[in-house]
């Protein structure tokens, strides 16, 4: 693949950021577009400037939410060189996405290509402060300005990065859950594996009404028997028994493939705890939580990396877990993932490409 790099305007350039980052709301100079056109393929690939589009009302992904996204980090070394961590990984989930979305793939290594040069173009703006990361996000939508529902004939592609600290105001410290009993995010047959926005949106009614009740993120559960876990928010969900083994749902096609899930599995026998894919009910969840079999709970993502879960709370019960205290387990994969991540540590496993 060709890019084509446009040049900025030194006038309209923005200083990088050093400090007081927040969350997805901040973006760099230049972000990266191509096209494409059934019959045609991908077309006009380029690095520009951040900017916006302009899409007639009609157009698809208004209407029918056919749309795609992903998310990684680069991280900032002490040596001053950039890490991506496992970024084929979220190349192969974009293109899983777009087939279960009826969507073109994209070449992988034309992406991933076109992700490392958007970020050494903007490589001042990977943070080099403590805990803070380049968040990059590539996504897809449906471009035909056309009403009718069908597989759009052409499509955007762009990725866009910036700043970021970390996503949850707790930082690295327990955040409360609420168990929605009674709404779900996803069905099994539907598209609760693929990374798109509907999936996200269902989520965000429990979600209000969990923050109002002073949670930060919801627990899914299945929604054929209401009673197996699934995900926890925008993360994975990991339970530690007796402080050695980890348990977290097997995949299906309402669970999200998260990279850093894979990871903890990975990482487990190297850190020295048994880690296993097995169904976890959400009543004998709590009741070994409350006997004390459960010691630690935590979520896991890119966004937060590790999430200790402090309390639960599932109808009309609180249960609080460790004291509400970040546990030993969670602390110890946090911290060796974030060593990988950043070039603290050595990376066993080839999950780093360093730019």
């Amino acid at each position: 693949m060709e890019i084509k790099i446009t040049p900025l305007n030194p006038a309209e350039m923005k200083s990088p950021l050093t400090s007081e980052f927040g969350f997805g709301n901040k973006f760099s100079n230049r972000m990266f577009t191509q096209e494409y056109t059934r019959g045609v393929g991908w077309h006009a690939a380029e690095i520009g400037p951040y900017r916006d589009f302009s899409l007639p009302p009609s157009t698809a992904v208004f209407h029918y939410a056919q749309e795609i996204f992903e998310g990684t980090k680069a991280y900032r070394r002490a040596d001053g060189r950039i890490n991506l961590f496992r970024p084929w990984e979220n190349m192969k989930r974009f293109n899983r996405s777009a087939t279960r979305m009826a969507m073109p793939e994209v070449d992988e290594e034309d992406h991933l290509a076109a992700i490392i040069q958007l970020v050494e173009l903007e490589q001042e703006w990977v943070p080099a402060a403590p805990g803070a990361t380049l968040y990059i996000r590539p996504a897809m939508i449906a471009s035909d300005a056309a009403l009718g529902v069908y597989s759009s004939n052409k499509y955007i592609h762009f990725v866009i990065v910036g700043p970021v600290g970390a996503y949850f105001k707790e930082g690295f410290n327990p955040v409360p859950v609420f168990i929605s009993d009674q709404y779900r995010r996803a069905v099994r047959g539907g598209c609760g594996a693929a990374k798109t926005g509907g999936n996200y949106a269902s989520s965000l009614f429990v979600g209000t009404e969990a923050k109002q009740k002073g949670y930060s993120q919801v627990l899914w559960l299945d929604a054929v028997h209401g009673r197996f876990i699934e995900e926890v928010g925008a993360m994975n969900i990991c339970f530690v028994y007796a402080g050695k083994k980890i348990v977290t749902p097997p995949l299906s096609d309402s669970i999200l493939a998260g990279v850093t899930r894979d990871s903890v599995l990975k990482l487990a026998p190297h850190l020295g705890y048994e880690a296993v894919e097995e169904d976890v009910d959400v009543h004998e969840m709590l009741a070994d939580l409350k006997s004390g079999k459960i010691t630690e709970v935590f979520g896991c993502g890119t966004a937060a990396v590790i999430a200790p879960v402090g309390k639960f709370g599932y109808k009309d019960e609180e249960i609080i877990i460790n004291n509400y205290k970040s546990g030993p387990v969670a602390s110890r994969y946090f911290n060796a993932l974030t060593d990988i991540q950043y070039g603290r540590s050595a990376d066993p496993f080839g999950w780093i490409l360093t730019i």
